[in-house]
């Protein structure tokens, strides 16, 4: 399998709702074996497919020794609220403060299609809200306060990584959504 490119903040794809998972076949496995060979070789706590350029309901996580994926994912969240830093691979070098639910009972698919539940707290918790949120193209930065979220986009304007005169670098993806190259 391969490591594939990350998008960065600006991409249009980190801003789209994805598309649910409707086929669970060889393309499918193939592109959770990239999502996790990407996320480990970043390394990251977890990896959301539109990360890498496929707007589909796909995400790997990687919290204490544990990797997994999850495809389309419903939540269920604590009442329960933790504070905590968090960062994402698509704004290198940026971690705020930010708050989310302590706990979280996740629904969902493996690469196979048989039903999956993942009960999460913590670190684990964390991973799998902010991929889930990638999946519905809410950034990280879009939950922290006022404050913290105009220091964050002041942060990526003066970064290298963001790109000539703010424009995102956009590559292509190997992976097929529904038929259509991205």
């Amino acid at each position: 399998m391969a490591v594939q490119p990350i998008r960065l903040f600006g991409d249009p794809v980190l801003r789209k709702r994805a598309t649910e998972v409707t086929t669970f076949d060889r393309e499918l496995q193939r592109l959770v074996q990239d999502l996790t060979d990407t996320m480990l070789e970043a390394p990251g706590a977890g990896l959301a497919a539109p990360q890498i350029g496929v707007s589909l309901r796909v995400f790997t996580w990687n919290v204490d020794g544990e990797v997994g994926h999850l495809i389309n994912p419903t939540l269920e969240l604590s009442q329960e609220i933790q504070d905590g830093l968090e960062g994402c691979l698509s704004l290198p070098e940026l971690t705020y403060e930010c708050k989310r639910a302590m706990s979280v009972v996740a629904q969902g698919f493996d690469m196979h299609g048989d039903p999956l539940t993942i009960h999460g707290s913590e670190l684990l918790a964390r991973a799998i809200q902010h991929e889930t949120d990638h999946l519905d193209g809410v950034l990280f930065i879009d939950k922290l306060d006022t404050d913290a979220r105009k220091a964050a986009m002041r942060q990526i304007r003066e970064s290298d990584w963001f790109g000539d005169a703010g424009q995102p670098q956009i590559k292509v993806s190997p992976h097929r959504t529904n038929g259509f190259g991205f």
